[in-house]
């Protein structure tokens, strides 16, 4: 029996649902599927230049996996770009830092502190959010 997965911690969701390829003529039948934690190891790796252990100890999981969960991420945005197919972020294994909700009426991510009592969209006051990490 192998070890349970343990949550890969996320500070933040992405600010986009997914990226699709401009200018191609090819039908959008496929897609990669790009998990919260594989963008978190891109951006922090290749955005914020963080060397595979500092990243490793942000998330909360071995330098190892790190390492896998990058390599992954990598070949998914390669496969993407090369194949001409669309990009879309999955929840997949994360644990995010904090609570984050998305708005249903203008898709805005939020968190809402402690301090406020009523939830509601920040842009645009809309009640219709929706707890992301559940």
């Amino acid at each position: 029996m192998s070890r349970p997965k343990t949550l890969r911690k996320v500070v933040a969701p992405p600010n986009f649902k997914g990226y699709r390829p401009y200018g191609t003529n090819v039908e959008a039948n496929e897609s990669v599927d790009l998990l919260y934690e594989e963008y978190e190891a891109i951006k922090l790796a290749d955005y914020d230049l963080m060397n595979h252990l500092e990243a490793s100890q942000l998330m909360g999981i071995s330098r190892a996996t790190f390492a896998r969960i990058y390599e992954t991420a990598r070949r998914k945005i390669a496969k993407a770009l090369v194949e001409t197919i669309e990009i879309k972020t999955v929840y997949g294994d994360a644990l995010l830092d904090k609570h984050w909700y998305v708005c249903g009426d203008c898709q805005t991510r939020f968190t809402i502190p402690k301090t406020i009592k009523e939830q509601q969209c920040p842009l645009c006051k809309s009640g219709n959010i929706e707890l992301l990490n559940t």
